[in-house]
């Protein structure tokens, strides 16, 4: 079992810069690629990026691919999303997931979600 709690979230405006933290406590941490999505009112959970077990491959979402960085720190358990250059329509709730896969943009093969951490981008 993996517990995953994000931290981070808050109100901007457009063009600022906010950056989501995710602490994993459970299983071994590094064992997890692990994955950021994004919820936004009336609309389908979307992919927004991912990284590998070692942090070595990254994938991103074309929506915020130059203005997002995920990376991931094993030593502290921590996930992170540096999100720059904000925009409105990246108003949603933002997730964290972990899954037992190499890497992955694909919803299905996440294991443990967290509860989300609201970022609202105003403009």
């Amino acid at each position: 079992q993996v517990q995953l709690v994000e931290s981070g979230g808050g109100l901007v405006q457009a063009g600022d810069s906010l950056r989501l933290s995710c602490a994993a406590s459970g299983r071994t941490f590094s064992s997890y690629a692990m994955g950021w999505f994004r919820q936004a009112p009336g609309k389908e959970r979307e992919f927004v990026a991912a990284i590998s077990r070692a942090g070595i491959g990254r994938n991103y979402a074309d929506s915020v691919k130059g203005r997002f960085t995920i990376s991931r720190d094993n030593a502290k358990n921590t996930v992170y999303l540096q999100m720059n250059s904000l925009k409105p329509e990246d108003t949603a709730v933002y997730y964290c997931a972990a899954a037992s896969v190499f890497i992955t943009s694909d919803q299905a093969q996440y294991d443990y979600w967290g509860q989300g951490t609201q970022v609202t981008v105003s403009s």
